[in-house]
């Protein structure tokens, strides 16, 4: 029974390393290093249970930003501002083909300039919500290492 509490509590130190990482424990009451180690994995274990959070086991990290999106196909904007340009040149009895052309390109500039803001707006949504999981995992762990701490220091050793 010893041998394989000994097998998973370093199974489950190994996996968690970068959260026990900041830990130091020190057996304050002389406990040996059989005693350590069985006390370190039954406080995983209870930590893991109160936080709801395992370290060795993370949330996956959300891709580190979604690619843009393939550009939609023309809506039209070029077809609308060269109608607009060429009906406002006839009733004012300019040129209607060079306000056509003025108009398609103004048209079709509006257009991409929506497209690149809309663009901008998606990847800084995506990089607020990785920003934001991440913050929440950085909270999950130092949770996890408050309650892991308690237990430990509640069995008589000293946590750095």
């Amino acid at each position: 029974m010893n041998t394989r509490l000994s097998v998973v509590s370093i199974a489950l130190l190994c996996l968690a390393g970068p959260a026990l990482a900041q830990q130091y424990v020190y057996p304050a009451k002389g406990q040996s290093a059989e005693q350590q180690k069985q006390d370190e994995a039954e406080c995983y274990t209870w930590a893991v249970g109160q936080t709801g959070f395992d370290p060795a086991k993370p949330p996956a990290q959300a891709a580190a930003a979604p690619a843009p999106a393939p550009a939609p196909a023309p809506s039209g904007g070029r077809v609308r501002g060269a109608a607009a340009a060429a009906t406002v040149a006839a009733i004012t009895d300019n040129d209607v083909g060079d306000a056509a052309v003025a108009g398609a390109v103004a048209g079709g500039a509006a257009q991409r300039g929506q497209r690149r803001q809309q663009q901008r707006a998606s990847q800084q949504q995506a990089a607020q919500q990785q920003q934001a999981a991440q913050q929440h995992t950085a909270d999950q762990t130092a949770g996890f290492n408050k309650a892991r701490a308690a237990c430990l220091e509640g069995r008589g050793y000293t946590i750095k």
